[in-house]
């Protein structure tokens, strides 16, 4: 028998997995994808949200706990539990030298992104590198690794794993590491979710997933409903962000998204704006925008910039409208010219600009118009003009298992004693609602460590007392 199960095959299951390996108890992994698909949603990730108090390699100045739990507090509106997030928050800060240790590498961030060089450590080659790298380590160090083995459900006997099930084989373990992500490509768990609007439609229907096809909530779902685990969070609540709606269904990743929002105006299919386009940093705010689309006519929206926003954020894949006038750009967008001209000529009368600087909170914004934008509010003046149309970018869903401190999924109030979560399956706990930048990797990387280190310690509890027995 194998003293630790992992099921997930992306940042936290591998974590957990490299943990327990190193704590010296035996590891299989059982991926639900196929070699060439694994690693789940870390794929498309960037970076990390690290804690420092002096300058690291590519971090500058300090980033200390204080101010990260800060902006956690503002972007989760304080749905977060206060003592998972700070433990979050500290692992971060010392977890990069493990990675390393594990082939992961970092360098400074690309120009479109020079406003998170304080906070985030990007990895070298992206999330890719950064999954194929563990999974190179885990073979190293003798990790079993089993793909397209999708487990469907668990025994568990008053609290405690006994097996679980991929198809019809039982595959017993002494200490089980839950870590397959949450619901996002599983379409009916989604339209249930969101149901129907007041128009009659199903925004879930327009969503687009921006990660892996392979997150069904299979195993979230089977916790909840067959055992009755302790939940947290809400399932309409996700990292869900504004992305071209050219993109494909799945798998689009980081560029797909339009980082452009702050440097012009948002309109939905009416022609109308409908939100402050500059309330926050954008890596404080790109996770809010899929959201607020998705509340939309049609979940759509269009950000539309002009030739001064060029060159200030990271251009998507996918060119955007070009026109040479407001008016011709509504017309190609397919928008009430009418309307659309009164939505910009009104934004550009109540632009007051000051000293424009997109690296601070500026002084640029409006007043006499709603909603206001309170910062980065230009006239947009300047032809060429551009529009992108926008859905909503679902990345992963914030309805999880309640954990404590030692990544233990509850039953009754009561953790398990050798059933742990990490990654996705338990974000809620820490993100209630709302994101910023590289926490998500954050959560993964702290708890799938826990959860590893747990598991390997309940494996060697368990033996010992089979021995005595």
């Amino acid at each position: 028998m194998v003293d630790v199960l992992v099921i997930g095959g992306g940042n936290a299951a591998l974590c957990a997995a490299l943990m327990a390996r190193e704590a010296g108890a035996s590891v299989l992994l059982l991926e639900s994808a196929p070699p060439e698909w694994r690693g789940g949603n870390s794929q498309h990730t960037r970076n990390l949200r690290c804690m420092h108090d002096a300058p690291q390699d590519v971090l500058i100045d300090a980033y200390p706990e204080e101010e990260y739990w800060q902006d956690l507090l503002k972007v989760t509106g304080g749905l977060t539990n206060e003592h998972l997030a700070r433990l979050t928050i500290r692992a971060s800060s010392d977890c990069r030298d493990w990675m390393r240790r594990h082939g992961v590498h970092f360098q400074p961030p690309l120009s479109g992104a020079l406003h998170v060089a304080r906070t985030n450590a990007f990895f070298m080659g992206g999330g890719k590198a950064l999954v194929n790298a563990y999974y190179r380590s885990a073979e190293k160090l003798g990790i079993q690794i089993r793909y397209n083995a999708t487990v469907n459900r668990l025994d568990i006997q008053d609290g405690r794993f006994v097996a679980a099930y991929a198809g019809k084989e039982r595959i017993e373990a002494r200490t089980c590491v839950l870590a397959a992500g949450g619901f996002e490509s599983n379409r009916k768990w989604l339209r249930e979710a969101w149901g129907q609007n007041a128009d009659g439609e199903w925004p879930a229907d327009n969503f687009l997933i921006r990660g892996t096809a392979f997150n069904k909530g299979v195993l979230l779902k089977h916790m909840l409903d067959e055992h009755g685990a302790d939940s947290i969070g809400d399932a309409t609540q996700a990292h869900m962000v504004a992305i071209d709606a050219r993109a494909p269904l799945y798998d689009g990743g980081i560029c797909t998204r339009i980082d452009c929002v702050s440097l012009g105006v948002v309109v939905n299919k009416q022609a109308r704006r409908f939100y402050d386009e500059g309330e926050d940093f954008w890596p404080k705010r790109y996770a809010i925008w899929g959201r607020l689309v998705a509340q939309q006519p049609g979940q759509t929206g269009y950000s539309i910039i002009d030739a001064k926003a060029i060159g200030r954020f990271m251009p998507p894949v996918f060119p955007g409208v070009k026109a040479d006038s407001l008016s011709e750009l509504a017309r190609k967008l397919g928008l009430d010219e009418t309307t659309f001209m009164q939505t910009l000529n009104d934004y550009n009368a109540a632009c007051r600009t000051g000293t424009f600087d997109h690296t601070v909170l500026d002084d640029c914004h409006t007043e006499g118009v709603l909603p206001a934008k309170t910062h980065w509010a230009r006239p947009l003046d300047t032809a060429p003009f551009y529009g992108y149309a926008l859905k909503p970018g679902i990345t992963f869903t914030y309805l999880g298992l309640k954990v404590n401190d030692q990544a233990a999924v509850h039953f009754g109030g009561q953790p398990s004693h050798n059933l742990f979560v990490a990654g996705e399956m338990m974000a809620g706990n820490v993100l209630g609602k709302g994101y910023t930048a590289g926490v998500g990797m954050s959560i993964g990387t702290a708890f799938g460590r826990i959860a590893g280190t747990q598991a390997a310690q309940a494996a060697v509890n368990q033996g010992a007392r089979l021995a005595a027995a």
